[in-house]
């Protein structure tokens, strides 16, 4: 806040007293701020609205669909067919454009617009106190120093610190990570304590879920943490993904090599007489031939596919390229409520000092379960355990009901929720407890008391008082327990055990109360009997448990960062996996993180899995810091507080059902149903599509090169033939392989099924050339084939038909048609080999997919039209073929299959040897 705001607080007003706050900002509980003050403090501070960040437009978007290397390559090869006079290839090179921009732009479109949710946030009315009256007043004109009434179901206005409350929890998951409500109260916290310890504040944006209060306004708009994360959501920074970055590489390359091959024929043609005009047509030609005129609409609609595979996943895909970033992931941030855990409280444990302790199977809040004993399972339940369950569940105020679609949800306090769960377990009915033990009077759930009383009614024993709470709080209002002696170092020995583990303890206690109407505070001061402990976690996912190991075995390493507790989040980082058992599975807080410098950080970040009490400001870092690192990041989260590193990270993937609308703005993907196995899905699907893209350019890029080699040795090395230069193909026919046969073959790639073992390897390097020397080497080796294949046929065929007198036109046409004619052939030979880059097609299954037979089906019908059909031999120049031309051509094209076969057993066999 500038210095002109002079009611802002000079310190955290979290570590200052209620009364210091209030007596700073000029205001009274009673009273509040005048109408007058409050419009003034609304000139000083404006209105309590973040400000809206510029979106992107349509124009905007469909411009970046179009602003990429290729696509220029692409444009230019158009430009360059209206030079030659082929109006109609250059339409049909803009078609391909323009298919490609459609493509991009309605995938991303309807995924969704600008990161805008966050005004949403912010609640519409406020119920403030001014002049003395409660007034609801639009929250836009909330300002610091308004006094505010909050109660449950209210979302917060404001940064405001707490004055009064009466059982007051707030949900800040959305802000912090934290899974379940914080008690809030006046209290006072330390002045370096984190947002999700200020339990004397309440935040902009967060939910009141239980009980009332008083608080006092002490930031709006931008100045709130709402607006601080909003800040760093713009300066986050959109990062390249390894595929465009490689594509560009690929593009500049190959624009630069095809413009100075064209420059070299250019002179060369003019260094063998020709003239100049058919000296540009020549270089014209070669250009024409050397670019991959379909590969970007191939990649665009290999990364659409993608994309509906991901769909059927439970993952989906805002951003095309954030297909195959997935796959090049080498590191997963993940958050820890409901990705790796169900996000649901579940008793895990039971003790009492008569029973001892007892396991509770079952997760989540379907109540169907056991209680077993050292793996044993329990018959029936003792007087003990059953009176245990019934405190539970009648010193409560949740309640558990089964929706429509058969799943089971609690209404109220999701801890309070796992106790009527585990009572229901063993058979005891909700609706017969509570009728047989009537509530008469109830002390709610206080932050200071730390407990909560119910007085109930029992039809033969009159009435009890039940006690639930902290068990420090509990066992000393207690004198025995249940059936025996109290033993409170026993009793503390169990709490720690189970703490040690992130198991969260409840201590629940009983005492007869005669005949009282209702609970006085001697009520609960002392002679209750213990009746033991329950113990609740929320239980991991099991199919997070097992991705989480099959990103291990693929090479990704998997981190959690959660705004959790330190010791919930290590205990749950040791039960998916990742850290091992018998390591020290501390976790690191945001507040230890806070004392490193940059180096210390980057080791930090590097070296550690589990990350806990962490903010914002912490999350971006990390992930900047893996970044840094050489890392592919990927980032999860649900929360308002995720979006900056969810914008930064390599790749952001949100939460669908619990996620705010912030956080999904912000991310590449959403997954559907919440769940990290989804994420390792994804990134098997990332990693097929990745692999089919470089089966595609793999596929390409040899036609290209060769026939531009084909062009060039035809320049420097044929006749010129009464004024023209003699060329096996013409700038036509190149457009016809490169836009119909090399597109309709490339295309079923995409629908490629998965290499065996895909999840089995190490993430690339994304630094790593997209084409390694192998495929550079085989690339090179399947072009020279292919260029040999087509100059000799076309030879055979020109002078052999000159030589039997048929006239120089008609020979030199069918000559052209039976050189493209083997081109094609040739093409549809490779894409066989092309189904794996590694192995034989075999291994891949000759019916893996079908896609690649209808290319092939599809293809032969086009070129069958390209030979014979007459409109065609007009458009392009060619001319019908007899058998023996076919069967050449055919022969000629099927050197390509035992080449590229003994290449990939000589790879296999010295990667054996390694």
């Amino acid at each position: 806040m500038t210095e002109r705001q002079s009611v802002r607080l000079a310190d955290d007003p979290a570590s200052r007293t209620a009364g210091e706050v209030l007596g700073e900002l000029g205001v009274s509980v009673r009273e509040g701020l005048s109408e007058e003050e409050a419009r003034r403090r609304l000139e000083e501070f404006g209105p309590n609205v973040l400000e809206r960040r510029s979106q992107e437009g349509i124009f905007g978007l469909l411009w970046r669909q179009v602003n990429d290397p290729l696509i220029w390559v692409l444009l230019a090869s158009a430009a360059l067919a209206i030079v030659l006079g082929e109006v109609t290839d250059a339409l049909v090179v803009l078609g391909v454009v323009v298919l490609n921009a459609v493509i991009g732009f309605v995938q991303e479109y309807r995924a969704g617009k600008a990161i805008e949710a966050l005004i949403d946030l912010v609640p519409r009315t406020a119920t403030v106190i001014r002049a003395g009256a409660r007034l609801q007043v639009p929250a836009a004109e909330v300002v610091p120093g308004d006094v505010v009434a909050l109660a449950s179901g209210d979302k917060v206005p404001a940064d405001m610190r707490v004055v009064a409350s009466r059982s007051l929890q707030a949900d800040e998951s959305a802000l912090t990570g934290e899974s379940t409500p914080v008690e809030k109260g006046p209290n006072p916290v330390a002045p370096d304590a984190p947002v999700a310890d200020r339990t004397g504040m309440v935040h902009g944006g967060t939910l009141v879920t239980y009980g009332t209060g008083t608080a006092v306004v002490v930031a709006t708009a931008g100045d709130t943490e709402l607006g601080r994360i909003s800040s760093m959501l713009g300066e986050a920074t959109e990062v390249e993904t390894p595929l465009t970055r490689q594509i560009a590489v690929v593009s500049k390359w190959l624009t630069l090599a095809i413009s100075a091959v064209a420059a070299l024929l250019f002179a060369l043609a003019l260094l063998r007489g020709y003239p100049v005009v058919d000296a540009t047509l020549a270089a014209i030609t070669l250009a024409v031939a050397a670019i991959p005129e379909g590969l970007p609409a191939i990649i665009t609609i290999a990364l659409a596919i993608g994309v509906r595979r991901m769909a059927r996943r439970r993952a989906i895909v805002r951003r095309l390229p954030a297909v195959e970033t997935l796959g090049s992931t080498t590191v997963i941030c993940t958050d820890k409520t409901g990705t790796l855990t169900r996000n649901e409280m579940t008793v895990t444990e039971l003790w009492t000092p008569h029973s001892g302790a007892l396991s509770v199977s079952g997760a989540g809040y379907e109540p169907a379960g056991e209680l077993s004993r050292d793996g044993q399972n329990v018959a029936g339940l003792t007087d003990d355990l059953r009176e245990l369950l019934l405190a539970g569940l009648l010193c409560n105020d949740a309640s558990l009901s089964r929706e429509e679609d058969g799943a089971w949800r609690v209404g109220g306090d999701p801890t309070e929720g796992a106790l009527i769960v585990a009572a229901k377990k063993p058979g005891i009915d909700e609706g017969v407890a509570h009728r047989e033990r009537l509530r008469r009077d109830a002390i709610p759930f206080e932050s200071e008391l730390q407990f909560m009383a119910t007085l109930n009614e029992t039809p033969e024993d009159g009435a009890y008082v039940y006690l639930k709470g902290a068990p420090e709080v509990v066992l000393e209002r207690c004198e025995s327990a249940l059936g025996g002696m109290l033993e409170p170092g026993q009793v503390l020995e169990q709490v720690e055990r189970m703490s040690g583990r992130g198991v969260r303890v409840l201590a629940l206690a009983r005492k007869a109360a005669g005949e009282p109407d209702r609970l006085a505070d001697e009520s609960v001061e002392g002679g209750f009997e213990l009746l033991g402990l329950q113990g609740m976690v929320d239980p991991p996912r099991e199919e997070a448990i097992e991705a989480v190991g099959a990103c291990h075995r693929a090479g990704i390493t998997v981190k959690m960062i959660t705004g959790d507790h330190a010791g919930t989040a290590a205990a749950i980082g040791q039960q998916v996996g990742l850290v091992a058992q018998e390591e020290d599975a501390s976790a690191l807080t945001g507040r230890q993180l806070d004392a490193l410098d940059d180096g210390r950080f980057d080791e930090a970040a590097s070296g550690t899995n589990v990350f806990a009490r962490v903010a914002p400001e912490h999350k971006i870092r990390l992930v900047r810091s893996l970044q840094r690192g050489g890392e592919v990041a990927a980032m999860t989260g649900d929360g308002v507080n995720d979006a900056p590193a969810l914008k930064q990270a390599d790749i952001g993937v949100a939460m669908g059902i619990t996620g705010t609308d912030v956080s999904k703005e912000s991310a590449d993907i959403v997954l559907a149903d919440d769940n990290f196995a989804s994420i390792a899905a994804a990134v098997e699907e990332g990693r097929r599509v990745y692999d089919n893209l470089v089966k595609a350019l793999a596929f390409v890029l040899p036609t290209n090169i060769g026939e531009a080699l084909i062009v060039l040795l035809a320049v420097a090395f044929f006749p010129v033939i009464g004024g023209a230069p003699l060329l096996p193909v013409q700038p036509t026919q190149i457009l016809w392989i490169n836009m119909v046969a090399t597109v309709t073959l490339a295309l079923p790639l995409a629908f490629e099924a998965r290499e065996p073992g895909l999840m089995d390897r190490p993430p690339r390097d994304p630094k790593a050339p997209v084409l390694d020397r192998f495929l550079l080497i085989r690339t090179v080796v399947v072009a020279l084939l292919m260029t040999a294949g087509a100059i000799g046929l076309f030879l055979l065929a020109y002078y052999g038909q000159v030589g039997r007198g048929v006239p120089a036109v008609t020979a030199l046409a069918e000559a052209q048609t039976m050189a493209v004619t083997s081109i094609v052939l040739f093409q549809i030979f490779y894409l066989i080999e092309c189904r794996s880059l590694r192995g034989s097609v075999l291994e891949m299954g000759l019916w893996s997919n079908p896609w690649i037979y209808a290319g092939i089906g599809a293809l032969l019908v086009l070129q069958l039209g390209f030979v014979y059909l007459p409109f065609m031999n007009n458009l392009f120049g060619s001319a019908p073929l007899d058998l023996q031309a076919w069967g050449l051509s055919l022969l000629a094209a099927f050197i390509v299959v035992p080449v590229v076969a003994a290449e990939k057993s000589w790879r296999k066999l010295r990667d054996r040897r390694r």
